[in-house]
């Protein structure tokens, strides 16, 4: 399997600039990669010194390392912080803005062993972290041999994937090069017990930290405050066209509601799509002003959503019906009860199920479900007891950033 990942990753580098003349895509990935060890190399030559090395998949996992970058920033103010992105639209987001903690922010070259190699050797960083899942064997054994701390944290497992099956040895290998790994639930803790990994411990998910900070200093935006007024509102984060189809009706059903909508996608046409379907006055956010006489909101930015949830009654989080559910965690920081779409792989998203348990969490299959929920959280008896779950819930699950550096302080394990 190593050999096949050694000659996948040589072959694939030398024929993805023949494929990016056709393919559009992955001809912009190469471009964005063009100038990458020039300008990491221009980073490090104007500033030297000890550094702290995150990589994240997106911006879901940049959300969560958040909480650490800075703790541990808190504790050290002269650490260099680089965050690397593998994926164009975590980085895009976050490169032309300052981010809190953060020195430099980079893309990931594709995980060929020269590369790899090169980019640790250049970023020479004191420590690195990997958030979650995104892991890439060549950058994890150039970290190994330079003998450089290396950690996963918010890390969350299932039986279905490669690291525990018969042919997964390869990428145990990968695990195997951490020096220590922090899991967000016990199931994970307990399948790398399985696979005679011990370096681990559960330190929880770092997310909650996340929207916890987030709600208790989210953006004003006091126009947008004064044009809600006390009116009900939902607020609906990262909908797809499966979410939409649901909403539409339920939309028209209650009227009485102003409706504030984040599209996962923001092109343009599919927001003008799904407001030519509805009977109710719409308008895009780059348009709205406080005098617009509208019912529902399209934004059609990103940055906003994660406060638009402090002006919720309820929340829709989008993508349970499609390719991933989005974060429902940004609006329960809120105290905001949360509904999603009937998940396809309930193992993959621990926290929807975890959040029904708690009770302020609802799964949703069809119109009539979503209708039905929207009017049982109208009644106050129920809406208290859901916000009061959400609040609970988040306030039981603090700390996971400050267990991480705690331990990893105690170990003496940050050169």
């Amino acid at each position: 399997m190593k050999f096949l990942y050694y000659l996948l990753l040589e072959l694939s580098t030398r024929m993805l600039p023949l494929l990016g003349i056709f393919v559009p895509k992955v001809g912009y990935f190469l471009r964005q990669r063009a100038s990458l060890f020039s300008q990491l190399t221009e980073f490090r030559q104007s500033h030297p010194g000890r550094l702290a090395w995150f990589h994240v998949a997106s911006l879901g996992e940049y959300e969560q390392a958040r909480p650490v970058i800075a703790g541990l920033k808190a504790s050290e103010p002269s650490l260099l912080v680089v965050v690397s992105f593998f994926s164009p639209s975590g980085y895009e987001h976050l490169c032309t803005r300052p981010q809190p903690g953060v020195d430099f922010i980079s893309y990931l070259p594709l995980d060929r062993k020269a590369w790899a190699v090169k980019f640790v050797g250049i970023l020479d960083p004191s420590v690195a972290f990997f958030v979650k899942y995104d892991l890439w064997y060549h950058h994890l054994v150039a970290l190994k041999k330079r003998q450089i701390p290396t950690f996963l944290f918010a890390a969350s497992f299932r039986s279905e994937q490669p690291y525990f099956a018969w042919y997964g040895s390869f990428f145990r290998t990968m695990l195997a090069q951490m020096d220590w790994i922090f899991t967000q639930n016990n199931q994970s803790l307990a399948l790398l017990k399985d696979i005679q990994l011990t370096k681990a411990s559960q330190a929880g998910d770092t997310r909650f930290d996340r929207v916890a900070a987030t709600a208790a200093a989210p953006k004003a935006l006091p126009e947008l405050r004064d044009w809600i007024k006390d009116r009900p509102t939902v607020v609906v984060g990262s909908a797809w066209e499966e979410d939409m189809a649901l909403l539409i009706p339920v939309m028209h059903a209650r009227p009485n509601y102003l409706w504030i909508i984040a599209p996962h996608d923001l092109n343009a046409s599919v927001m003008d799509q799904w407001a030519s379907q509805l009977q109710l006055p719409s308008v895009k956010y780059s348009t709205w002003t406080p005098q617009t006489q509208s019912t529902v909101l399209f934004v059609d930015n990103m940055g906003m959503l994660s406060s638009l949830y402090q002006f919720a009654r309820i929340a829709y989080v989008g993508g349970g019906f499609g390719k991933g559910l989005h974060n429902i965690l940004e609006p329960l920081g809120f105290g905001v009860p949360v509904l999603f779409g009937k998940l396809r792989r309930q193992s993959k998203f621990p926290e929807a199920s975890q959040s029904q348990a708690e009770g302020c969490g609802f799964e949703v299959s069809d119109v009539d479900q979503l209708l039905a929920t929207v009017d049982r959280l109208n009644e106050p008896e129920a809406y208290h007891k859901a916000t009061n779950a959400a609040q609970t819930w988040v306030q039981a699950n603090l700390g996971a950033a400050s267990r991480i550096l705690a331990h990893i302080k105690t170990s003496q394990l940050l050169k």
